[in-house]
């Protein structure tokens, strides 16, 4: 008799696990496609510390990257999906087929390092802010973030824990939040926005990189064409757009609408975040910003406890998702350019190569932290890096959405393929000048 309570009661719990967890994915937010996840991914806690460092360094001055970057990023992110949804394959299979080896390895390569950095360099910021919030130990922390965010992707499938990550993307609105505790002349903000003060120097032009070089990264082009593949896969009876013209207006409409709406979120977060370190810390003086929970630990003295307390908050929350995306799209980059399978959908067992790839830049991005590489080196050198890889790896995307070969009738438009290289050229030009002595 007990243990037939003892069932029911497990069968009860289940049942009822089972149904909060099919509400989740039914819910609307849940029906957002790979754009929202990538949008906030965008902004990681690296990120956070380079816009933090953009505000607190040269003011409002900086808010123009902002509109500038936004229809750069978002015509380079929807070309991703597109290539990604068309042929049925990540960027990585595609740059394969289409060119020379030593580009793509080139192109993978470089990824892996930058990646690797940046997973460092976020982990590191995840801890210093859990100690900050929580005051336990930082490196204890990390390691809490690190095992449990590679566990998640390794251990449960995708299509599972996607919705979770959705939700986190709200998190993002913490720093909306932050500009109600501060006062802000929003006669200046539009003015500097439009006409800033341009200083023509190598660290103007190093820190406009890193903005752009964080803002359109590398590994938002992998993770949200491979995304689209996998969403694809997911769905029953359905194929790559190259042999699916039925559904293909609207599966592109589709990828449009979800991927301008989230890169528009996370530029307008992007935006918040200089205008708040602009306006507290730019103007008390301070402008040097090492990590983003130096600029949460900032803000409190100067906007009080609860804006350094839900910007701490926000890079927690866009930590957890910008973990995994890194992570993940190193491993869909490298196993496509060596034919390995891969996939979250996948069991380890059956993509072991992916998974490793996963496993070991997470556990390298861990080491580092008991390295004598600092998380603000990692940080420069992964911006530095990502700025650099983006000017030729656009072009390649750019080629490779203009070709009847590859895409069909579904190449790329006239004015995104503009866009597309104007992306180039202001991003080479602001390279070039990074690396001019002043």
């Amino acid at each position: 008799m007990t243990q037939d309570l003892v069932t029911v009661g497990q069968t009860s719990w289940r049942s009822r696990l089972s149904g909060r967890l099919a509400r989740l994915r039914e819910h609307p937010l849940a029906s957002v496609g790979p754009g929202l996840i990538t949008g906030v991914a965008d902004d990681d806690p690296s990120g956070i510390a380079t816009y933090s460092q953009a505000g607190a360094q040269f003011g409002l001055n900086m808010l123009w990257t902002m509109p500038v970057s936004f229809p750069m990023m978002a015509v380079v992110q929807a070309t991703c999906a597109r290539i990604g949804r068309v042929t049925g394959q990540g960027l990585a299979a595609n740059i394969k087929a289409a060119f020379p080896p030593v580009v793509l390895y080139a192109v993978v390569f470089s990824l892996l390092i930058a990646n690797i950095l940046n997973i460092a360099a976020d982990v590191a910021a995840m801890g210093e802010v859990a100690e900050l919030v929580t005051g336990f130990n930082r490196h204890l922390m990390t390691m809490f973030f690190v095992f449990g965010t590679l566990a998640l992707q390794v251990f449960i499938p995708y299509h599972r824990y996607v919705a979770f990550l959705k939700w986190l993307t709200i998190s993002l609105l913490a720093y909306a939040a932050v500009l109600f505790t501060v006062h802000i002349d929003w006669q200046q903000v539009a003015l500097r926005t439009i006409w800033p003060r341009i200083t023509p120097t190598s660290t103007y032009a190093a820190v406009v990189v890193g903005v752009f070089g964080t803002t359109i990264s590398p590994y938002l082009f992998f993770w949200q064409a491979s995304e689209e593949v996998e969403d694809m896969n997911a769905a029953p009876d359905s194929m790559p757009l190259s042999r699916d013209n039925a559904t293909a207006p609207k599966e592109l409409r589709r990828i449009g609408w979800d991927t301008w709406s989230g890169m528009l979120y996370s530029n307008l977060t992007a935006f918040f975040i200089i205008l708040a370190t602009a306006v507290t810390l730019n103007v008390a003086g301070i402008t040097q910003i090492d990590t983003a929970a130096q600029a949460a630990s900032a803000l409190r003295p100067l906007a009080g406890p609860f804006a350094a307390l839900i910007f701490a908050l926000g890079i927690l929350g866009v930590g957890l998702i910008g973990v995994p995306v890194l992570a993940g799209s190193a491993g869909y980059a490298l196993a496509e350019a060596m034919g390995w399978k891969f996939g979250l959908e996948r069991s380890p067992n059956d993509a072991r190569g992916f998974y490793g790839v996963i496993a070991i830049s997470v556990l390298l991005a861990l080491i580092i932290q008991y390295s004598p590489i600092t998380p603000m080196n990692a940080l420069f050198w992964s911006a530095v890096i990502n700025g650099i890889l983006a000017v030729p790896l656009i072009a390649v995307i750019l080629v490779l959405a203009a070709s009847r070969k590859i895409m069909g009738p579904y190449t790329i438009g006239t004015l995104a393929a503009c866009i597309g290289w104007a992306t180039v050229a202001l991003m080479a030009v602001a390279t070039v000048m990074m690396f001019v002595p002043q």
